[in-house]
């Protein structure tokens, strides 16, 4: 979710930026079904994510399973790494992660780390300075000042790890506490990201890669980036780059064209339910041709911007209720996994969230497996959160409570921003 870092100061960008950054959409889409190869094809040229084949996929859940796996890259790492995230705060994690890039540095691997100037804003000054006199480059992304609106408010809220050129690591985790544990306990974030072996990697380093020369100038190139990379198992990928500085559209086409493809069922989890018109449109139409839609979303919030984004949330379940859309509001902790299963056939994991910030403002990044045994793990992952949910029944929602009914409609000047 979105973290405490400059709540206050976000809030008033968020009513003066609204108009300014809300584009209208109006995609006619043709009609491809997920699983046919034309989806693929039509989602590489209009997402601009040429398929990969030949890609080991291993989703990872939570920081019990995401933090060893990267610590194990970072370790392992003989020649380069690179690294971008939005948020990295404090805690023990935040420690064990800047002594990991500073002894790969000690040892001579080309450490590269960019850090979102917002996000980062907690992140301690010792860490910086420990990873720099190791050796370590760290770069902030769109520092803030009085004078940069825009860069204030488009945000680098992708999350990229990358080894050597050869592993690397996407989704939503941020370095904190928030993220370590199993996602089942108050205060440790439910979240799922994914590591990739293969020819997809290369996906992920142009995303870091793009992010780097905008904010340093410098182009990275060489084998230690960008090696030659063989076959390391059999599934399909493709990694989909959104920037505001191309329209942003890359994003939201490819959750649009998820929904619009699907023919049998939807399977949806985000912190944030946002769709806009021609997205919330696309949804009763899956509804209307038999499609099940499942959405898991955020029951929990922690800052007073995260209830304002949960309330504008809350103000599309009634419409999606009519429409027969499934809701369910996860309960012992933050939600933060942003994913979607279509049909048991194809996924996607990554940075986005259902939301007007990830489709038109922020960068980001999200990895789409055409492949029925990733789809597969997401939805086995749906039905064992879902335990650990409420669900949104039509009836539960018209006994809700006076006070939501009130704020609901409070937050319609800033969902442009949300």
């Amino acid at each position: 979710m979105r973290s405490n870092l400059a709540v206050w100061g976000l809030l008033p960008m968020l009513v003066l930026g609204g108009a300014a950054c809300a584009t209208k959409r109006d995609f006619r889409l043709p009609d491809v079904a997920v699983g046919d190869r034309q989806f693929d094809r039509l989602l590489a040229v209009h997402a601009v994510a040429p398929v990969a084949d030949g890609n080991e996929v291993r989703l990872l859940l939570n920081g019990d399973e995401i933090f060893p796996a990267m610590l194990e890259a970072i370790r392992q790492a003989r020649r380069t790494l690179t690294f971008a995230n939005f948020l990295y705060a404090t805690g023990p994690i935040a420690e064990e992660m800047a002594s990991a890039f500073a002894e790969r540095c000690r040892a001579g691997v080309e450490v590269k780390i960019l850090l979102d100037d917002r996000g980062s804003s907690t992140m301690p000054k010792r860490l910086k300075e420990q990873m720099r006199e190791a050796g370590c480059r760290v770069e902030t992304f769109a520092a803030i000042s009085a004078f940069t609106l825009r860069d204030t408010n488009n945000r680098n809220h992708r999350r990229i790890l990358v080894a050597d050129g050869r592993v690397g690591f996407t989704g939503g985790t941020g370095v904190g506490d928030q993220w370590t544990g199993d996602g089942r306990l108050p205060g440790r974030w439910r979240q799922t990201d994914v590591r990739v072996r293969g020819p997809v990697v290369r996906g992920l380093q142009l995303a870091f890669a793009e992010s780097w020369r905008e904010t340093t100038g410098e182009l990275l190139g060489g084998d230690g980036y960008f090696p030659d990379l063989a076959r390391a198992g059999t599934v399909r990928g493709q990694a989909v780059r959104s920037s505001p500085v191309g329209g942003a559209a890359e994003a939201y086409l490819l959750f649009l064209l998820a929904i619009e493809g699907a023919r049998s069922s939807i399977i949806i989890t985000s912190p944030y339910f946002l769709p806009d018109e021609q997205m919330m449109e696309a949804l009763e139409r899956a509804t209307a041709r038999g499609v099940r839609v499942s959405v898991l979303t955020a029951g929990e919030t922690d800052t007073v911007l995260d209830r304002v984004v949960h309330a504008a949330s809350r103000s599309r379940y009634s419409r999606a209720l009519r429409a027969g859309i499934r809701i369910w509001e996860y309960r012992p902790a933050l939600m933060h996994s942003k994913t979607i299963a279509v049909d048991g056939r194809w996924a996607t994991v990554g940075s986005a969230n259902l939301d007007r910030r990830s489709f038109a403002i922020n960068h980001e990044l999200n990895v789409a497996f055409p492949d029925p045994g990733v789809a597969r793990q997401l939805e086995r992952h749906f039905a064992a959160d879902i335990l650990h949910a409420r669900e949104v029944t039509p009836e539960a929602w018209q006994r809700r409570g006076l006070l939501g009914r009130l704020f609901e409609p409070l937050t319609l000047p800033v969902r442009p921003q949300l």
